[in-house]
């Protein structure tokens, strides 16, 4: 066999070459091929980048030859850093890039290495997901940030750079479901507003606290009327069920909202 291949076979008895180079004592699987001389030509352009300091991985990405460009990033990383890392990322001083794609790097604290370096990072419906326990988890609830919520809206980005996930560029404005925050007569508030055939005002109050425990209630009293949907609840954690339990009791909500529940219910 060529250097750097070795014959496999699947199950079904089809005959497959797979690639690997070792480099500072580390085992590096660089993939499957179908061919010999494909796979050992995935080992002599690693071998290359490994052996080469000059070859860039901006260079690298965007002209590849057999490797593809997530193996390129891992070898270089590991070139440059003296870390392998099995997800496509590259190490600085104080952060690291995860490059989604060839063109598309994301950059993130240093303390969130771990995690990536373990976590694939996936796209659905324009949202970034890891899989963690058997499940899709948004990256943004790392931030505290709730599915589905709206960037400029729910949160922002510092510097404008919507890939630069680093936790000091990351601000979250409203932290809980239908809680939105607003200013009225030059003051800060919160509305909280629940869709139910079009998102119907629930109150405007001055905690944003009191707001989430309000959007709450305003659920409980739907499902009371009847009105049967997946609404989520916004835990809050810094209250006791004492604390909690007494907003909640004092809470008023619109009286434009408890009508129509009223009239639904009747209608039931």
């Amino acid at each position: 066999m060529l250097p750097g291949v070795y014959q496999a076979k699947k199950k079904n008895g089809t005959i497959y070459y797979r690639s690997n180079i070792t480099y500072q004592n580390k085992h590096i699987s660089l993939g499957s091929f179908e061919t010999e001389q494909e796979a050992h030509e995935a080992y002599l352009e690693a071998e290359k980048v490994l052996k080469n300091p000059d070859i860039s991985l901006e260079h690298k990405m965007f002209h590849p030859r057999t490797l593809n460009f997530e193996k390129v990033v891992s070898l270089i990383n590991f070139r440059d850093n003296r870390i392998y890392i099995k997800t496509p990322i590259y190490l600085h001083a104080k952060y690291f890039s995860y490059y989604f794609s060839a063109s598309e790097e994301y950059k993130f604290d240093i303390d969130d290495l771990f995690y990536y370096s373990s976590h694939k990072i996936i796209r659905r419906g324009g949202h970034l997901f890891v899989n963690e326990y058997g499940m899709q988890t948004n990256i943004l609830s790392r931030y505290g940030i709730r599915n589905f919520a709206v960037a400029g809206r729910d949160y922002t980005f510092v510097n404008g750079d919507s890939t630069d996930y680093r936790y000091s560029n990351i601000i979250v404005i409203n932290r809980y479901y239908g809680v939105t925050a607003s200013v009225r007569n030059g003051k800060s508030c919160y509305e909280v507003r629940l869709h139910i055939n079009g998102n119907y005002l629930i109150g405007v109050y001055d905690s944003e606290v009191t707001a989430a425990i309000a959007y709450n209630k305003a659920v409980d009293c739907a499902i009371s009327h009847g009105i049967v949907k997946n609404y989520a609840e916004n835990y809050i954690v810094d209250l006791s069920a004492k604390e909690y339990a007494e907003i909640y009791s004092e809470l008023k909500l619109s009286k434009k909202f408890l009508q129509y529940l009223d009239e639904v219910g009747a209608v039931g």
